[in-house]
């Protein structure tokens, strides 16, 4: 059994009376069910992701003058002859060649010029405007979006793990699960996890290997531990190490019965130095939980979009310390089979000094919140009016970018 396996259904394993649904992973996921075929998964991309890095715009002539260290021990895998990607992505080309992988370049949120992490995903989530002050608004735009379908049931959306995804927040219902940090398995609890996991291949080994050790984990030098120690002891490692395949996997699951819309989200995005060490373990991570929906959705990928999005980009030239730091244009990675894919979308705007917003970051031309709009629009059939006015406020779609097929 793979650590990852093991350690995923961990985060869980303490349960008086919960449900396979709530599922151990190291961040939050939020799913919701209705009556449409299509399936959306929103995933947040925590600490601004520098779209230049991992979307290369090779073709522009002054990017490399801004990236000699970078660029010089990364290869780039071309795109189309102008936009290249990043190695670290290149599990995704088979996908690409498909056309079930696309970008959006050059896009952010209405935030500007401060620059600060906890704003800009406050902005991001809540799907807001110049004239809202971060933090206003209460309900996210996923959240939104819901209030907008009639006869959706209780079981509309739920949360699960640790971090709060506030892009669900809001009136329509959902359901909330958290593991708790003192874990006891009870002779009950094992009953439960037994029954629960049974018919469940992606964790039922995992659970009874846990359950075991949780009887009695030796660490070396010490006597064993109590199945509560022992559980305490691997639930901290499984926080750690719990990763976002685990949250794929499980997200594929529900998507394949009742759930529609799931969202969760990877942290670790931030790379103010040492970027090529950083973002090198950061995009096989989001590959692979791409790669995992895939897989497991079978032949519903065909009704899939996975919209990954990040609060802000990063500054066009590298720092003193082989990093970027925050910026403002950034980077929309798509992929599914709903998607017009093999494209890069947006309107570039050049990395000449004058056409650098203040004369540092890359120029957003795209609103997130639009092409995010039109997906939803073509895939779920929301009203253009109630895009621009209620889950959005203030966003002008603009025209169609043809994103979905």
């Amino acid at each position: 059994m793979s650590i990852l396996s093991r350690r995923g259904f961990l985060k869980g394993a303490a349960l008086g009376g919960c449900s396979l649904a709530a599922h151990p992973l190291m961040t939050s996921m939020t799913f919701a069910s209705a009556a449409w075929e299509q399936r959306l998964v929103v995933i947040i991309l925590r600490g601004g992701l520098d779209g230049l890095d991992a979307v290369r715009p090779l073709g522009d002539p002054n990017f490399a003058a801004y990236r000699p260290r970078l660029l010089k021990k990364s290869k780039s895998l071309d795109l189309d002859g102008y936009f290249a990607l990043h190695p670290g992505f290149g599990a995704l080309m088979p996908l690409w060649s498909a056309g079930e992988l696309a970008f959006v370049h050059a896009v952010s949120t209405p935030y500007r010029n401060k620059r600060s992490h906890f704003d800009g995903q406050d902005i991001l989530e809540a799907g807001t405007g110049f004239d809202v002050p971060a933090g206003a608004v209460r309900d996210g735009w996923l959240n939104r979006m819901l209030q907008t379908v009639p006869g959706l049931s209780a079981q509309t959306a739920f949360s699960v793990g640790l971090d709060e995804l506030k892009v669900l927040a809001g009136p329509a219902e959902v359901r909330n699960w958290s593991p708790s940090t003192q874990l006891e398995l009870t002779p009950q609890s094992r009953l439960l996890l037994e029954h629960v996991y049974h018919r469940d291949p992606v964790f039922r080994d995992a659970a009874a290997e846990a359950m075991d050790l949780a009887d009695g984990l030796r660490v070396e030098g010490d006597e064993p531990l109590s199945g509560e120690e022992a559980m305490n002891d691997m639930a901290k490692s499984a926080f750690k190490a719990a990763g976002a395949e685990s949250l794929a996997a499980f997200a594929a699951a529900r998507l394949r019965e009742e759930t529609r819309i799931a969202a969760f989200s990877i942290n670790g995005w931030d790379t103010h130095k040492n970027q090529g060490k950083t973002i090198g373990k950061m995009t096989p991570r989001l590959s692979q939980a791409i790669l995992r929906l895939k897989t497991e959705l079978g032949a519903i990928w065909n009704k899939t979009t996975v919209i990954a999005m990040t609060e802000f980009g990063r500054t066009a030239a590298e720092n003193g310390n082989a990093g970027t730091d925050h910026g403002t244009g950034g980077l929309m990675i798509l992929a599914g089979g709903a998607l017009s894919g093999a494209r890069v979308f947006g309107q570039w705007p050049g990395l000449d000094e004058a056409s650098l917003y203040q004369r540092r970051d890359l120029m957003p031309t795209g609103d997130i919140r639009a092409h995010t709009g039109w997906i939803m629009r073509d895939m779920f059939g929301i009203e253009k009016s109630a895009l621009e006015n209620s889950i959005f406020p203030g966003v002008d779609l603009g025209r169609n970018p043809g994103i979905i097929a």
